[in-house]
């Protein structure tokens, strides 16, 4: 999507022609799931950097993290992650997989750019 210099999309293309809403929507969308792709590569980041194992999971939750005993190799403590760029909100799954969950928690992370 292309945006002028204070960031406001521009509605017209470069030939002065109207650019459709369902396409700004579109393009909309797709920069937002960029924005949150990339805030959960940099929580990934981070996380790996702290010590933890990063896990990918679906259905409710983006991430379970697991921190290990150095020396035995247990698992510690693992922790199930969301993470949310911007003010996305959470799903009706998430809200309700949060509620079940103690150790569910929501990550504010912007992205590295």
């Amino acid at each position: 999507m292309v945006r002028d210099i204070f960031g406001n999309l521009i509605k017209t293309d470069i030939w002065g022609r109207k650019i459709s809403k369902k396409q700004i929507k579109k393009e909309i969308i797709a920069e937002n799931r960029a924005r949150g792709k990339s805030a959960e590569d940099s929580y990934v980041l981070r996380a790996q950097l702290a010590g933890y194992e990063v896990e990918r999971t679906g259905r409710g939750h983006d991430f379970r993290i697991r921190k290990r005993d150095i020396i035995t190799g247990r698992v510690i403590s693992s922790d199930l992650r969301e993470i949310k760029s911007g003010n996305a909100k959470l799903s009706k799954l998430q809200k309700k997989t949060k509620k079940k969950k103690s150790n569910y928690k929501v990550i504010r992370q912007e992205s590295l750019f």
